[in-house]
Protein backbone atom coordinates (compact mmCIF):
# COMPACT_ATOMS: atom_id res chain seq x y z
CA UNK A 1 0.00 0.00 0.00
CA UNK A 2 1.36 3.42 -0.94
CA UNK A 3 0.69 6.89 0.41
CA UNK A 4 -1.18 7.74 -2.79
CA UNK A 5 -3.37 4.66 -2.54
CA UNK A 6 -4.19 5.38 1.10
CA UNK A 7 -5.37 8.95 0.64
CA UNK A 8 -7.24 8.04 -2.54
CA UNK A 9 -9.33 5.54 -0.54
CA UNK A 10 -10.60 8.44 1.58
CA UNK A 11 -11.73 10.64 -1.32
CA UNK A 12 -15.31 9.30 -1.31
CA UNK A 13 -15.62 11.00 2.10
CA UNK A 14 -13.21 13.93 1.90
CA UNK A 15 -11.87 16.43 -0.58
CA UNK A 16 -8.42 15.53 -1.94
CA UNK A 17 -6.49 17.99 0.23
CA UNK A 18 -8.26 16.86 3.41
CA UNK A 19 -7.79 13.18 2.52
CA UNK A 20 -4.07 13.82 2.04
CA UNK A 21 -3.82 15.74 5.31
CA UNK A 22 -5.58 12.95 7.25
CA UNK A 23 -3.30 10.34 5.70
CA UNK A 24 -0.15 12.30 6.56
CA UNK A 25 -1.39 12.86 10.12
CA UNK A 26 -2.04 9.16 10.71
CA UNK A 27 1.24 8.02 9.18
CA UNK A 28 3.27 10.59 11.11
CA UNK A 29 1.46 10.17 14.44
CA UNK A 30 1.17 6.39 14.45
CA UNK A 31 4.17 5.24 12.44
CA UNK A 32 6.58 8.21 12.71
CA UNK A 33 6.76 8.60 8.93
CA UNK A 34 7.77 12.05 7.70
CA UNK A 35 6.66 13.65 4.45
CA UNK A 36 10.06 12.72 3.01
CA UNK A 37 9.45 9.10 4.04
CA UNK A 38 6.12 9.15 2.24
CA UNK A 39 7.66 10.55 -0.94
CA UNK A 40 10.35 7.86 -0.78
CA UNK A 41 7.79 5.07 -0.51
CA UNK A 42 8.48 4.05 3.10
CA UNK A 43 4.82 3.11 3.65
CA UNK A 44 5.38 -0.10 1.67
CA UNK A 45 8.24 -1.01 4.04
CA UNK A 46 6.10 -1.25 7.19
CA UNK A 47 6.36 -4.44 9.23
CA UNK A 48 3.60 -7.04 9.09
CA UNK A 49 2.26 -5.92 12.47
CA UNK A 50 2.24 -2.29 11.39
CA UNK A 51 0.50 -3.21 8.13
CA UNK A 52 -2.23 -4.93 10.15
CA UNK A 53 -2.56 -1.88 12.37
CA UNK A 54 -2.71 0.41 9.32
CA UNK A 55 -5.42 -1.74 7.77
CA UNK A 56 -7.52 -1.54 10.95
CA UNK A 57 -7.13 2.23 11.08
CA UNK A 58 -8.16 2.59 7.44
CA UNK A 59 -11.24 0.46 7.96
CA UNK A 60 -12.38 2.90 10.65
CA UNK A 61 -11.56 5.96 8.54
CA UNK A 62 -13.33 4.59 5.47
CA UNK A 63 -16.39 3.93 7.65
CA UNK A 64 -16.44 7.65 8.36
CA UNK A 65 -15.06 7.72 11.91
CA UNK A 66 -13.29 11.06 12.53
CA UNK A 67 -9.53 10.79 12.52
CA UNK A 68 -9.38 12.41 15.96
CA UNK A 69 -11.37 9.53 17.45
CA UNK A 70 -9.28 6.99 15.57
CA UNK A 71 -6.05 8.48 16.92
CA UNK A 72 -7.57 9.35 20.30
CA UNK A 73 -6.30 12.91 20.21
CA UNK A 74 -6.87 16.33 18.68
CA UNK A 75 -4.59 19.35 18.42
CA UNK A 76 -5.83 22.56 20.01
CA UNK A 77 -3.91 25.75 20.73
CA UNK A 78 -0.60 23.93 20.21
CA UNK A 79 -1.45 21.10 22.63
CA UNK A 80 -2.69 17.56 22.21
CA UNK A 81 -6.03 16.79 23.87
CA UNK A 82 -7.34 13.29 24.27
CA UNK A 83 -10.75 12.77 22.72
CA UNK A 84 -13.08 9.81 22.47
CA UNK A 85 -16.58 9.15 21.13
CA UNK A 86 -19.10 10.85 23.39
CA UNK A 87 -16.99 14.02 23.66
CA UNK A 88 -17.08 16.77 21.05
CA UNK A 89 -13.90 17.13 18.98
CA UNK A 90 -12.21 20.54 19.51
CA UNK A 91 -12.37 22.73 16.39
CA UNK A 92 -9.67 25.14 15.19
CA UNK A 93 -12.12 28.06 15.15
CA UNK A 94 -12.69 27.64 18.89
CA UNK A 95 -9.09 28.70 19.43
CA UNK A 96 -10.33 32.17 18.48
CA UNK A 97 -12.78 32.04 21.38
CA UNK A 98 -9.90 31.33 23.77
CA UNK A 99 -7.94 34.28 22.40
CA UNK A 100 -11.00 36.48 22.84
CA UNK A 101 -11.24 35.53 26.51
CA UNK A 102 -7.52 35.88 27.16
CA UNK A 103 -7.26 39.28 25.48
CA UNK A 104 -9.79 40.82 27.86
CA UNK A 105 -8.83 39.22 31.17
CA UNK A 106 -7.32 41.09 34.11
CA UNK A 107 -4.14 39.54 35.52
CA UNK A 108 -6.06 37.94 38.38
CA UNK A 109 -9.52 36.73 37.41
CA UNK A 110 -12.16 34.04 37.83
CA UNK A 111 -13.42 32.38 34.63
CA UNK A 112 -16.26 29.91 34.13
CA UNK A 113 -16.39 27.64 31.05
CA UNK A 114 -19.88 26.20 30.51
CA UNK A 115 -20.18 22.98 28.50
CA UNK A 116 -16.48 22.19 28.76
CA UNK A 117 -16.48 18.90 26.80
CA UNK A 118 -12.84 17.81 26.40
CA UNK A 119 -11.82 20.75 28.59
CA UNK A 120 -9.97 22.43 25.72
CA UNK A 121 -11.19 25.97 26.48
CA UNK A 122 -10.83 25.82 30.26
CA UNK A 123 -7.44 24.10 30.16
CA UNK A 124 -6.09 26.48 27.52
CA UNK A 125 -7.11 29.52 29.58
CA UNK A 126 -5.63 28.01 32.74
CA UNK A 127 -2.30 27.30 31.03
CA UNK A 128 -2.08 30.58 29.14
CA UNK A 129 -3.10 32.78 32.11
CA UNK A 130 -1.62 31.09 35.16
CA UNK A 131 -2.97 33.63 37.69
CA UNK A 132 -6.55 33.00 36.59
CA UNK A 133 -8.88 30.72 38.56
CA UNK A 134 -10.75 28.55 36.05
CA UNK A 135 -13.93 26.60 36.72
CA UNK A 136 -15.62 24.35 34.15
CA UNK A 137 -19.09 22.81 34.01
CA UNK A 138 -20.55 19.97 32.00
CA UNK A 139 -23.62 17.79 32.37
CA UNK A 140 -21.86 14.71 30.94
CA UNK A 141 -19.98 12.23 33.14
CA UNK A 142 -17.98 11.08 30.12
CA UNK A 143 -16.98 14.61 29.14
CA UNK A 144 -15.88 15.44 32.69
CA UNK A 145 -13.75 12.28 32.90
CA UNK A 146 -12.08 13.23 29.62
CA UNK A 147 -11.60 16.85 30.68
CA UNK A 148 -10.08 15.90 34.04
CA UNK A 149 -7.72 13.47 32.31
CA UNK A 150 -6.61 16.19 29.89
CA UNK A 151 -6.06 18.64 32.74
CA UNK A 152 -3.87 16.18 34.63
CA UNK A 153 -1.83 15.26 31.55
CA UNK A 154 -1.28 18.89 30.57
CA UNK A 155 -0.68 20.16 34.10
CA UNK A 156 -3.62 22.56 34.27
CA UNK A 157 -5.41 23.59 37.44
CA UNK A 158 -9.14 23.61 36.67
CA UNK A 159 -12.09 23.05 38.99
CA UNK A 160 -14.54 20.75 37.20
CA UNK A 161 -18.17 20.50 38.29
CA UNK A 162 -21.08 18.45 36.99
CA UNK A 163 -23.82 20.98 36.39
CA UNK A 164 -26.72 21.49 33.98
CA UNK A 165 -26.73 25.17 33.00
CA UNK A 166 -30.42 25.08 32.09
CA UNK A 167 -31.24 23.90 35.61
CA UNK A 168 -28.77 26.33 37.18
CA UNK A 169 -30.38 29.28 35.42
CA UNK A 170 -33.80 28.24 36.72
CA UNK A 171 -32.40 27.90 40.24
CA UNK A 172 -31.04 31.43 40.04
CA UNK A 173 -34.44 32.76 38.95
CA UNK A 174 -36.07 31.10 41.96
CA UNK A 175 -33.35 32.45 44.23
CA UNK A 176 -33.93 35.95 42.93
CA UNK A 177 -37.63 35.69 43.75
CA UNK A 178 -36.73 34.91 47.36
CA UNK A 179 -33.89 37.39 47.63
CA UNK A 180 -35.71 39.85 49.85
CA UNK A 181 -36.16 37.13 52.44
CA UNK A 182 -32.83 35.37 52.16
CA UNK A 183 -30.54 38.12 50.83
CA UNK A 184 -27.87 37.81 53.51
CA UNK A 185 -27.78 34.02 53.32
CA UNK A 186 -27.50 34.31 49.56
CA UNK A 187 -24.51 36.63 49.81
CA UNK A 188 -22.74 34.20 52.15
CA UNK A 189 -23.50 31.28 49.80
CA UNK A 190 -22.09 33.12 46.79
CA UNK A 191 -18.99 34.11 48.72
CA UNK A 192 -18.37 30.53 49.87
CA UNK A 193 -18.82 29.10 46.37
CA UNK A 194 -16.65 31.78 44.78
CA UNK A 195 -19.45 32.07 42.25
CA UNK A 196 -18.82 35.58 40.95
CA UNK A 197 -16.93 35.51 37.67
CA UNK A 198 -14.99 38.01 35.61
CA UNK A 199 -15.84 36.08 32.45
CA UNK A 200 -18.26 33.32 31.48
CA UNK A 201 -17.26 31.59 28.26
CA UNK A 202 -19.17 28.95 26.34
CA UNK A 203 -19.28 27.09 23.06
CA UNK A 204 -22.76 25.63 23.65
CA UNK A 205 -24.91 23.51 21.35
CA UNK A 206 -26.08 25.89 18.63
CA UNK A 207 -26.92 23.93 15.46
CA UNK A 208 -30.65 23.78 14.78
CA UNK A 209 -32.13 20.35 14.09
CA UNK A 210 -33.16 21.51 10.62
CA UNK A 211 -29.47 21.94 9.73
CA UNK A 212 -28.71 18.23 10.11
CA UNK A 213 -29.26 17.66 6.40
CA UNK A 214 -26.34 19.96 5.55
CA UNK A 215 -23.82 18.29 7.86
CA UNK A 216 -21.17 15.68 7.14
CA UNK A 217 -22.06 12.08 7.96
CA UNK A 218 -18.94 11.59 10.08
CA UNK A 219 -20.14 14.34 12.42
CA UNK A 220 -23.73 13.08 12.58
CA UNK A 221 -22.79 9.42 13.03
CA UNK A 222 -20.01 9.78 15.59
CA UNK A 223 -20.06 13.04 17.56
CA UNK A 224 -22.49 13.51 20.48
CA UNK A 225 -25.71 15.11 19.28
CA UNK A 226 -26.36 16.66 22.69
CA UNK A 227 -23.22 18.78 22.26
CA UNK A 228 -24.28 19.95 18.81
CA UNK A 229 -28.01 20.39 18.34
CA UNK A 230 -30.82 22.56 19.67
CA UNK A 231 -34.55 22.55 18.84
CA UNK A 232 -35.62 24.50 15.78
CA UNK A 233 -38.14 26.44 17.85
CA UNK A 234 -35.60 27.56 20.46
CA UNK A 235 -32.08 27.77 18.97
CA UNK A 236 -30.91 30.27 21.61
CA UNK A 237 -31.96 28.22 24.63
CA UNK A 238 -28.42 27.78 25.99
CA UNK A 239 -27.38 31.37 25.30
CA UNK A 240 -30.48 32.63 27.11
CA UNK A 241 -29.81 30.42 30.13
CA UNK A 242 -26.14 31.41 30.30
CA UNK A 243 -26.91 35.10 29.87
CA UNK A 244 -29.56 34.96 32.62
CA UNK A 245 -27.07 33.15 34.85
CA UNK A 246 -24.51 35.84 34.06
CA UNK A 247 -26.80 38.58 35.37
CA UNK A 248 -26.33 37.08 38.84
CA UNK A 249 -22.96 35.38 38.60
CA UNK A 250 -20.85 37.93 36.72
CA UNK A 251 -19.11 40.73 38.53
CA UNK A 252 -19.99 44.29 37.45
CA UNK A 253 -18.35 44.83 34.04
CA UNK A 254 -17.85 41.06 33.74
CA UNK A 255 -17.98 39.60 30.23
CA UNK A 256 -19.83 36.92 28.33
CA UNK A 257 -17.87 35.30 25.48
CA UNK A 258 -19.66 32.91 23.13
CA UNK A 259 -19.02 30.88 20.03
CA UNK A 260 -22.14 31.27 17.90
CA UNK A 261 -24.12 30.09 14.91
CA UNK A 262 -23.94 32.84 12.24
CA UNK A 263 -27.59 32.20 11.39
CA UNK A 264 -28.65 33.52 14.79
CA UNK A 265 -26.12 36.31 15.35
CA UNK A 266 -28.69 39.09 15.05
CA UNK A 267 -31.21 37.31 17.28
CA UNK A 268 -28.54 36.68 19.91
CA UNK A 269 -27.49 40.34 19.87
CA UNK A 270 -31.10 41.39 20.44
CA UNK A 271 -31.47 38.89 23.27
CA UNK A 272 -28.37 40.15 25.09
CA UNK A 273 -29.43 43.77 24.72
CA UNK A 274 -32.93 42.96 26.00
CA UNK A 275 -31.39 41.41 29.11
CA UNK A 276 -29.49 44.61 29.82
CA UNK A 277 -26.00 43.71 28.63
CA UNK A 278 -23.80 46.45 27.18
CA UNK A 279 -21.14 46.53 24.45
CA UNK A 280 -22.74 43.60 22.63
CA UNK A 281 -20.42 42.75 19.73
CA UNK A 282 -20.43 40.11 17.00
CA UNK A 283 -16.97 39.13 15.73
CA UNK A 284 -15.84 37.12 12.71
CA UNK A 285 -13.45 34.17 12.61
CA UNK A 286 -10.41 33.74 10.36
CA UNK A 287 -12.72 32.75 7.50
CA UNK A 288 -14.84 35.90 7.75
CA UNK A 289 -17.85 34.13 9.32
CA UNK A 290 -19.73 35.62 12.24
CA UNK A 291 -18.45 33.23 14.88
CA UNK A 292 -18.19 34.95 18.27
CA UNK A 293 -20.24 37.23 20.50
CA UNK A 294 -19.17 39.27 23.50
CA UNK A 295 -21.17 41.34 25.95
CA UNK A 296 -20.50 43.17 29.21
CA UNK A 297 -22.62 43.25 32.34
CA UNK A 298 -23.43 46.75 33.49
CA UNK A 299 -21.14 48.04 36.21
Amino acid sequence: MTYQQLWHQLTPLYAVEEAQAITRLVLETTFSLSLTDLVCGKVSELSADDETKLHEIWQRLEAGEPVQYVLGEADFFGRSFRVSPGVLIPRPETEGLCRLVLDGLPTVAHVLDIGTGSGCIAITIALEATQVLVEAWDISDEALRQARDNAVRLGAQVLFRQKDVLAEAKKDVLAEAKENVFSEARKVEESEEGSLYDCIVSNPPYIADKERTTMARNVLDYEPSTALFVPDDDPLRFYRAIAELGLRRLRPDGRLCFEINPLYAKALSSLLVSLGYEAVTILVDDYGKQRFATARKRG
